[in-house]
């Protein structure tokens, strides 16, 4: 039952992972399961089994999630644009109250707010970005294979760091619809040299995160904070007109009603 479990909270967090503006980071917290992962990495050899089995059905559920939904959201997105995003928005500030629980750790000082500031400032500064390097994405032989495993090793940072959102990320660098692309018609040209990107990316941030989350909690956690805050500026799409506004309050309340429910359910 419990292997079911996590399966299923891997699920909800590969998801995650394809809505721009959403964290699969941060919905590992609200669902209890973040702090877990980066031990069971850390500490792999430590119990090779135990580690192993976490992290392979977190994984497993990742990869159903993804490649169950991303025809889905991006056929939503496409469709329903404006009430998605008022979904994903109601997603990202229903989360918002588990991460600044986590802030109320350590010893607190004004000036911790700076790593807010700092958060905030970076999401913002990555929204500036263009997408010129597509055409990198695009292209063949050696350039294109170490262009994506470095793209993979950008990503891993937002995988891993909750509060930037992968799809996010991806957007920024300009990757996004090429991404969904490839997993819907599982383009192994692409996908095998980003996932190589990804996987050495995880294991390299974890180890930092895991120092920084021990030693300096609630500036790591007030840093997180402020992306989370600056991806929900980003991926609002102004005030919905029309039949779009009904839908997008619903929408938005579901989203917003969902992820409490769930991080209370986590916090019991």
């Amino acid at each position: 039952m419990k292997k079911l479990i996590y399966v299923l909270k891997g699920i909800v967090i590969g998801i995650a992972t394809l809505v721009p503006g959403v964290s699969g980071g941060t919905m590992a917290i609200i669902l209890g399961l973040y702090d877990d992962m980066i031990r069971a990495v850390n500490s792999f050899f430590k119990d090779i089994k135990g580690n192993a089995t976490l992290l392979f059905t977190i994984a497993l559920g990742g990869i159903i999630g993804i490649g169950v939904f991303s025809r889905l959201i991006e056929y939503c997105l496409n469709k329903y644009h404006f009430p998605m995003l008022y979904l994903f928005v109601g997603i990202i500030i229903g989360g918002i109250p588990v991460l600044y629980k986590k802030t109320n750790v350590g010893k607190k000082s004004i000036k911790d707010w700076i790593y807010f500031v700092i958060g905030f400032t970076i999401v913002l500064i990555m929204a500036t970005y263009n997408g010129v390097i597509i055409n990198l994405a695009d292209s063949t032989g050696i350039l294109n294979i170490l262009f994506l495993i470095l793209a993979g090793l950008i990503i891993a940072v937002a995988l891993i760091l909750p509060g930037i959102s992968t799809s996010f990320m991806l957007l920024v660098i300009g990757l996004y619809d090429i991404t969904l692309k490839a997993i819907n018609n599982l383009d192994l040209n692409y996908l095998i040299p980003i996932g190589i990107g990804i996987f050495v990316g995880v294991i390299a941030t974890t180890k930092v995160l895991d120092k920084y989350i021990h030693e300096k909690p609630r500036q790591t956690y007030m840093l997180i904070l402020g992306f989370v805050i600056g991806s929900i500026i980003e991926i609002f799409p102004g005030l919905p007109i029309g039949l779009n506004l009904m839908a997008s309050i619903i929408s938005f309340t579901l989203g917003l009603t969902a992820i409490r429910f769930i991080s209370v359910k986590n916090a019991t």
